[in-house]
């Protein structure tokens, strides 16, 4: 059974960053793809960005704009995901996301959840 650990999250202002660590275990970690996603309050979760099983192909939302790295290290089981440049839209709880092999953008097409890291930016 896939189990994801987020950390990383806090309170920063606008422009700060920070760098969120998924830890993935139970499985092969090489064969799944990991997806970050947010969720506001009384908002729907949506997709923030993705990395594929090897780690050769991302994705990213059209708002990250290039703000955001995502990255892995399989040697380490870990997914990274540092943001930069942050602004108070960004608050909300953030989730890492496992699916076999390649990405998605969809929430349903995901197997696997970490239970979030609370990321909050003021102004």
């Amino acid at each position: 059974q896939v189990q994801l650990v987020e950390s990383g999250g806090g309170v920063v202002q606008a422009g700060g960053s920070l760098r969120l660590s998924c830890e993935f275990s139970g499985r092969f970690f090489n064969n799944y793809a990991v997806g970050w996603f947010r969720q506001a309050p009384g908002k729907e979760r949506e997709f923030v960005s993705a990395i594929n099983w090897s780690g050769d192909n991302t994705h990213e939302a059209d708002f990250v704009k290039g703000r955001f790295i995502i990255s892995r290290y399989n040697a380490e089981t870990t997914a990274y995901l540092q943001m930069e440049s942050l602004q108070p839209g960004a608050t909300a709880v953030h989730y890492c996301a496992a699916r076999f092999y390649h990405w998605s953008t969809e929430v349903k097409d995901y197997d696997d959840w970490g239970r979030g890291t609370q990321v909050t930016v003021s102004s």
